[in-house]
């Protein structure tokens, strides 16, 4: 849902939905599993792309994980502890990649 025009993503008519999220030209990689019942999640956070060109980024790093994920707020997600790969994938690609939350 889009925060200003209350509408479906794919229905937005004011355009936030669309704009790409304001970054410091640097990736983050982190594993998280609070909240999931114990289970790992990757998350990819920092990327300035606009919605198309981030869920078709996440759809190249799911296939080559070889996991499922989403897209929420910005925020790639990839299911499994799949940092190392995520994060070399993204360095080939030419972004700027950190490793955060230990």
């Amino acid at each position: 849902m889009c925060g200003q025009c209350r509408q479906p993503v794919a229905a937005c008519r004011c355009g936030a939905a669309v704009a790409p999220t304001p970054s410091d030209g640097v990736v983050r990689v982190a594993t998280q599993t609070k909240g999931r019942g114990g289970k790992a999640v990757t998350l990819v956070r920092g990327l300035a792309l606009e919605a198309s060109a981030l869920n078709a980024l996440g759809k190249q790093l799911r296939t080559a994980c070889g996991a499922g994920g989403t897209v929420k707020d910005g925020v790639l997600e990839v299911q499994g502890e799949h940092c190392e790969r995520v994060m070399a994938l993204l360095k080939e690609q030419g972004f700027v990649v950190k490793r955060s939350g230990g």
